[in-house]
């Protein structure tokens, strides 16, 4: 079994972005996607941090959009009848709300893209330095695409569901609640 964390990115990458879309055309989608597939790769590189526990989740299933798409109001039967939902299983919610953490505090983005290298033997980023830059110090450009993503009042509903988890695994025995 492969311990490859790439269909759960993907699928709660694509939730976060049609929940939260960019705004100013193409290369704003492509911006957004891009800061919100990052945070997704950090939440779920801390979440799932070594072969076994990414083998384990995809063995088991992340869980699946349901619980997100209410806390948003989203409506699942009020998208189109043709739209594929299959990938909506893929959703992981934790990782979704470790997402949102980071999209919305930088100073925790950058302590959490610290913790990822910090465990990068054996772990997901093995001998390749990845910068994270636009979820860490995002631009101009990056923040006007990804203005609904980087909102911290629109996230505040996903982002508090699992917040203090996150707080523990980047501090364990000191976490914060903010």
């Amino acid at each position: 079994m492969l311990a490859d964390l790439s269909p759960l990115i993907a699928a709660t990458t694509q939730w976060l972005t049609r929940s939260y879309p960019a705004c100013g055309g193409a290369l704003a989608a492509a911006l957004g996607e891009v800061q919100a597939r990052q945070a997704v790769t950090v939440a779920a590189w801390l979440r799932y941090p070594t072969p076994t526990d990414a083998a384990l989740v995809q063995m088991a299933g992340p869980g699946g959009s349901a619980a997100l798409d209410w806390i948003t109001g989203a409506d699942a039967t009020a998208h189109d009848e043709t739209d594929d939902f299959a990938w909506r299983t893929w959703v992981d919610e934790v990782v979704a709300s470790w997402a949102a953490c980071l999209l919305t505090d930088d100073g925790l983005a950058r302590l959490a893209v610290a913790a990822v290298a910090a465990v990068a033997d054996g772990g997901h980023a093995t001998g390749v330095p990845v910068p994270f830059r636009r979820l860490v110090s995002p631009d101009t450009r990056d923040r006007q695409a990804a203005a609904l993503l980087r909102h911290p009042d629109l996230l505040a509903p996903v982002a508090g569901l699992h917040r203090p988890a996150l707080h523990e695994r980047l501090d364990p025995g000191r976490a914060l609640i903010a």
